[in-house]
């Protein structure tokens, strides 16, 4: 080689920020960077005019890329583990001269021992949040049999009756109502009574994913595919929902592009990962929620019309709380009886109480009750939580309900006889619950007595009380 170009080369080397080596066709070290030993553990320019084979044969390369780049006679790229206990990324490069002979090997060395053990610790959290989401789905199912569907309303008994004809079909199911009104419950209600029921429950709120990750989370990615991928891939929901039900929540706030690719799905029962190259075939009972119009946002062209249709294929409309009176009955004293199981208490609710919740319309339905509940539980010191330990919003939107003064029950005549008295009041009394009442609970509650006492005196006074 030219001296004023070995010069040259020899000073380039030496300013580069990478780290190289340059070995003739021997395997003997020509040029390399200062300090490029020093990932081995060893003194900088320590090794110009060793053999890489012999360095290899002392343990210093393990493997050394030159001397498989020589062997190979094309480019190569390993992973070296050093004696100090470093990881380096290798790639080495043949040069050919005129007749087609390697002439020399080129190497870049990077220190890649942080990488390696970021990605070891990424690894290990990712461990633990599989086993995490699996305590997770374990806590939600055991959350679940502690939750059963209470209903009384009519509105609710014809829902079911429904959801029990179709439960065990496929065929997809749109719910539709206000934030808390219990869609994903019924949702996995479905599940639970299908065919599919050991099979996984995927549930994923749209709302809450972002939409730069949704198409990885979606449809998971093969390794490599962006920077910070996992080295195995991933699993998307889809292909964790197989065989199982995918439940897609709040299904308004999914992307134009997505709602593109989950149509594709839906159609013909395949997806592709990111950076996939291949199919994968997946079967799955598709159920969806919202609490939006999607009709109209199909109309203002921010939901595809075809998607709308394939998911409208049984729409099910669950009212809100305030529409189901009976329903807020049962639901406070589950409620009430769940908190204090919960946190070993016996709070009870005064009827004042229990009124001013009976009459207020709940805004986050279902949701916001049991918030509440918790809540008064946990934080009031006395046994009977009275109208002033309630939250001001609820207090607020009651204050014109007040309970009316039960009055005017004694006869007007006079009665000496005692159970006579008695008889007669407790019948002016059922006759004005009855006209204030929708069912027996309700009329309970308003005479403060259990809901059988009231079924045997209406038995017993049924040809006295208006009919």
């Amino acid at each position: 080689m030219d001296q004023d170009l070995s010069l040259i080369l020899a000073k380039i080397i030496e300013t580069s920020n990478n780290n190289i080596t340059i070995t003739d066709d021997k395997g003997i070290i020509l040029f390399s960077n200062p300090n490029h030993w020093t990932m081995y553990g060893l003194e900088a320019d320590a090794y110009i005019g060793k053999s890489v084979y012999e360095l290899e044969e002392n343990g210093v390369l393990s493997p050394s890329i030159n001397a498989l780049v020589l062997k190979e006679k094309k480019e190569v790229r390993v992973l070296q583990q050093t004696t100090s206990g470093r990881v380096v990324m290798s790639t080495g490069y043949p040069i050919f001269n005129k007749e087609g002979s390697l002439q020399c090997v080129v190497s870049y060395s990077q220190d890649q021992t942080e990488i390696v053990k970021l990605q070891e610790q990424y690894d290990q959290l990712q461990v633990k949040m599989e086993g995490f989401q699996t305590e997770v789905e374990e806590l939600r199912e055991k959350e679940a049999s502690h939750h059963p569907l209470l209903f009384r309303s009519e509105s609710m008994q014809h829902i079911f009756a429904t959801l029990h004809r179709i439960a065990a079909t496929d065929a997809s199911i749109l719910f539709l109502g206000e934030s808390g009104v219990g869609k994903s419950t019924l949702a996995r209600h479905i599940h639970n009574q299908s065919e599919r029921h050991k099979q996984p429950f995927i549930e994923v709120n749209c709302s809450t994913i972002p939409e730069t990750l949704f198409e990885s989370e979606m449809f998971g990615y093969e390794p490599g595919s962006f920077t910070g991928a996992h080295k195995n891939g991933k699993k998307g929901l889809i292909e964790q929902a197989d065989q199982g039900t995918l439940f897609l929540d709040e299904i308004g706030e999914l992307p134009l592009a997505i709602q593109v690719k989950l149509l594709k799905v839906l159609q013909e029962k395949k997806f592709m990962r990111v950076g996939g190259k291949e199919e994968k075939q997946v079967d799955f009972r598709l159920i969806t929620a919202t609490n939006q119009p999607l009709k109209e946002m199909v109309d203002q062209g921010t939901f595809r019309f075809d998607l709308y249709y394939r998911l409208n294929v049984i729409p099910i409309k669950i009212p809100p709380l305030k529409e189901r009176q009976d329903d807020i009955t049962i639901l406070l004293q589950h409620y009430l009886q769940l908190m204090n199981e919960k946190y070993k208490t016996a709070k009870k609710l005064a009827p004042t109480t229990y009124d001013l919740l009976h009459h207020y319309e709940w805004p986050g339905n279902v949701r916001e009750m049991e918030n509440v509940i918790e809540r008064l539980v946990l934080t009031i010191e006395e046994p009977t939580i009275l109208p002033h330990h309630l939250p001001s919003e609820i207090n607020n939107a009651t204050h014109d309900y007040a309970a009316q003064p039960i009055t005017n029950v004694m006869p007007q005549t006079e009665i000496r006889d005692l159970k006579e008295a008695v008889e007669h009041v407790e019948i002016q009394l059922l006759s004005r619950a009855q006209s204030e009442c929708k069912t027996t609970y309700e009329m309970a509650k308003y005479l403060g007595i259990s809901q059988p006492s009231v079924i045997y005196k209406m038995k017993k006074y049924k040809d006295r009380l208006p009919s």
